[in-house]
């Protein structure tokens, strides 16, 4: 196989400040039977998913457990194999299919997108002391050693508020949040632009939620990262989100500008997400929008609108047609054959 990596065509002019761009990305996992481990069917995680990333924003990418979202994560960091579609990524002038690549041509592109993991206890080597679990990434990709690398790791350290005289105690010594703050540190060490994180905060207490999620919107100033920021929880989407993209079984049903989305949603899996967010005057009425049935399996899915058997909206068209994602209001993709037809409430 040729070493030149596949490149679209377009520009930078052409799609200015874009640094993601997810076309049409599907990741199905075999169904496996009997001895022979014959195939019977396919789960599909993520079918069909069109995404745009502009540098130095932050995408929040929510839904209920199962819908996808780590999975999206994975195959953008090639952590596990896309059926299909295309993740372009902007390298100069150039978009690069990282989905096209095989190893080798793939790993230049590595130390530019880096990920951190949800759960800050297993995500660590508890044989490796920190100043090895982050200086780990300089020495694979021999960016650096000796004094340079103790200087790199000892400022990284700073920057993400650890004490450098702890780097040679091991993981166990130290409380979730500042294990965090290690994978964060591990994650930047590279000066990557794309940093996807895997519900970050899920695993902390509510009082660290909030220290992580200041430090990760002042990193993004300092080092001009861009985030993929997955999550289930949509009031730490809200804090942290310029845009919020909506993913339900494996499709992408919804996306808009935070604000946009909170207050003028136009798919009703969103209405009843936003339903159950918290509200912080106890006098506030709660409005929670109960979703009958259950989800659907990704193996087995439903005709026509994947969310339609929960629907309160659904009319037979839902049943029949797929609804694609179509400019609604502007910048404001939606899902649904009655976007923005619908009294759909949202959260002021």
């Amino acid at each position: 196989m040729s070493s030149t990596p596949p490149v679209l065509t377009a520009t930078s002019e052409t799609l200015p400040n874009v640094l993601l761009d997810i076309r049409g990305l599907k990741k199905h996992f075999p169904i496996e039977k009997g001895m022979l481990r014959r195939v019977t069917g396919h789960i599909r995680a993520v079918d069909g998913v069109n995404l745009l990333i502009r540098e130095g924003e932050t995408l929040g990418l929510v839904g209920e457990s199962g819908c996808g979202k780590t999975t999206l994560g994975h195959c953008v960091l090639r952590a596990v194999e896309p059926t299909g579609g295309s993740v372009l990524f902007r390298s100069g002038t150039q978009m690069v299919d990282l989905a096209k690549l095989n190893r080798r041509q793939l790993r230049p592109y590595r130390k530019h997108i880096q990920m951190v993991f949800q759960d800050p206890y297993s995500s660590l080597d508890p044989r490796k002391t920190v100043f090895d679990i982050i200086a780990e990434p300089l020495v694979v990709n021999g960016i650096a050693r000796g004094r340079e690398l103790e200087t790199k790791v000892r400022d990284m350290a700073e920057a993400v508020g650890l004490n450098y005289r702890y780097l040679k105690r091991y993981p166990h010594a130290f409380s979730g949040g500042q294990r965090q703050r290690i994978g964060i540190a591990r994650a930047l060490i590279l000066n990557p632009e794309l940093i996807v994180c895997d519900e970050p905060v899920s695993a902390l207490d509510v009082s660290i939620q909030a220290q992580i999620l200041n430090l990760l919107q002042d990193l993004q100033q300092k080092f001009h990262l861009t985030y993929l920021f997955i999550a289930h929880d949509l009031s730490v989407v809200e804090h942290i989100s310029d845009d919020i993209a909506v993913m339900y079984v494996g499709k992408l049903v919804e996306r808009a500008a935070t604000e946009e989305l909170f207050r003028h949603p136009y798919h009703p899996y969103t209405e009843a997400l936003l339903s159950a967010v918290p509200r912080p005057d106890p006098d506030l009425p709660l409005k929670e929008i109960p979703l009958m049935g259950e989800v659907p399996s990704p193996a087995h899915p439903p005709s026509g609108c994947y969310f339609h058997p929960r629907c309160r909206y659904a009319q037979p068209i839902c049943s029949q047609e797929e609804p694609a994602l179509v400019s609604v209001d502007g910048a404001h993709l939606a899902a649904c054959h009655f976007a923005g037809k619908l009294p759909l409430q949202g959260v002021e």
